[in-house]
């Protein structure tokens, strides 16, 4: 992730007005212990950002382990498994057992991480997946926008 979009980033989610958005730091432990979970590697824009700052939302809800209290309180390991076993049998479970899922849309659709890092949605409706952006740095781009 480059500097001016964590430059960016930081800076509106450490304003005093935008504490509820922003989570605490993720530990070198949680991640380790997340990746052994679930099986999979984190993404390492994904890691860059969570240790920076935890769950928060950056365009979209971004959750990790500690989650600023507008972002819920679902872990990414428990948004995963959850999901996990929601598509299970189907060809998007079979791309979410190598993945982790970071997010939710306004459907309630799975957003998650692959293993080379390409961000995608799978929908409930059809259990169709697509990708969203080729990293989570090019999807915070498309939808982050300081207000």
């Amino acid at each position: 992730m480059n500097e001016d979009l964590l430059a960016r980033l930081q800076q509106f989610l450490f304003r005093e007005d935008n504490e509820s958005l922003v989570g605490k730091p993720a530990a070198d432990e949680e991640i380790a212990a997340a990746e052994l979970e679930l099986g999979v590697p984190l993404d390492k824009e994904y890691i860059q950002f969570i240790k920076r700052f935890g769950g928060a939302y950056a365009g979209l809800s971004i959750h990790a382990f500690s989650n600023g209290s507008s972002i819920g309180r679902e872990t990414v390991t428990e948004l995963t498994k959850s999901f996990r076993a929601d598509f299970m049998g189907t060809s998007a479970g079979d791309m979410l057992n190598r993945a982790c899922v970071f997010s939710i849309d306004g459907s309630g659709d799975p957003i998650f991480l692959d293993s080379e890092g390409r961000v995608f949605i799978c929908y409930h409706d059809t259990g169709e997946s697509k990708i969203l952006a080729n990293s989570l740095s090019e999807l915070i781009e498309q939808h982050f926008d300081e207000w």
